[in-house]
């Protein structure tokens, strides 16, 4: 029977959940950046092949050395026959497709609305219910999402670029799905990515062999790609679940996430060279507004991330 953890190495588990959480929010700060360095070389089709490639041979190699590779050999890919499809096909496409099209500002700052969208979808999808606070909080969150699309120009409903928009948002919908798909998922969390990767790969392949082909990217794509699937795909989320299963309260790393903003808004105006819009900034004052009022009402019973 496993003894309870005492007080002090709770706050060592603690300090070491934070640290690794710090960690995953700091490569999640640099992912805008990458994306808009690398889709200045190839498409986004490219990118999500060969980020997903590196991404599926580094989740296998942690595989391999946890001593799960028989485990994700045996069980699992009847899940990941469709959860490979959500994420990373779909997921990514759509993605990639809106920071495509969007300053990269403008898509990060719609990305965020996902853990909104994820608790209006678990009404119809789990049966439950929203409190007064989730639609104050969606109402202030996709208020900021209207003053980004319209670049400030609120009572003007012509968005900036309407198709860049309608993917942006369609990815945030889609995580949010397959988030809400996977509440039952019983597959280890690196298994279950292994294993998705391992079936998203090869229909990634065959739209690569119906559409652009392959060819040398050059070192500057090779470079980039490898940067996302490695960082972006891989070593953040693997931060991520270390710290999510280390923390006491998982409201206590989930907060974390607010410092990527200011971050990404920074690399983007140093790296791309984007000028920083004041239709973003107030945008994504009442997106992070409307999450803080959802991590509000949640942290002091559940600490929900």
């Amino acid at each position: 029977m496993k003894a309870t953890p005492t007080s002090a190495e709770i706050r060592v588990l603690d300090r070491q959940a934070i640290l690794f959480g710090l960690g995953a929010v700091a490569l999640w700060s640099t992912v805008a950046t990458a994306f808009k360095l690398a889709l200045t070389y190839i498409t986004p089709l490219e990118l999500i092949w060969l980020a997903s490639l590196v991404s599926w041979l580094f989740m296998g190699m942690l595989v391999v050395r946890q001593g799960l590779l028989s485990e994700a050999l045996r069980r699992g890919w009847r899940t990941a026959a469709w959860a490979g499809l959500m994420n990373p096909v779909a997921y990514y496409l759509l993605l990639f497709g809106a920071y495509d099209r969007l300053p990269g500002q403008e898509a990060m700052a719609f990305n965020y609305t996902w853990a909104l969208a994820m608790a209006f979808l678990a009404v119809p999808l789990l049966g439950q219910r929203l409190t007064r606070i989730d639609v104050l909080a969606g109402l202030v969150a996709y208020a900021g999402v209207w003053v980004i699309a319209t670049r400030g120009q609120v009572f003007d409903v012509a968005f900036a670029d309407p198709l860049g928009v309608a993917l942006a948002l369609a990815s945030t919908l889609l995580w949010a799905l397959y988030w809400l798909l996977n509440v039952r998922d019983r597959r280890p969390p690196l298994v279950a990515q292994w294993q998705n990767f391992g079936v998203g790969l090869p229909v990634l392949t065959l739209l690569m062999l119906l559409g652009p082909g392959f060819a040398w990217p050059g070192w500057a794509a090779l470079g980039a790609g490898v940067y996302v699937g490695l960082f972006e795909m891989g070593v953040a989320f693997v931060l991520w679940q270390l710290a999510m299963h280390r923390v006491s309260r998982t409201a206590r790393v989930s907060h974390l996430i607010f410092l990527s903003p200011p971050v990404s808004l920074l690399l983007l105006y140093l790296v791309v060279g984007e000028p920083i819009l004041s239709s973003t900034l107030v945008g994504l004052a009442l997106i992070l507004g409307g999450l803080a009022l959802q991590q509000w009402q949640k942290s002091p019973t559940e600490g929900h991330s």
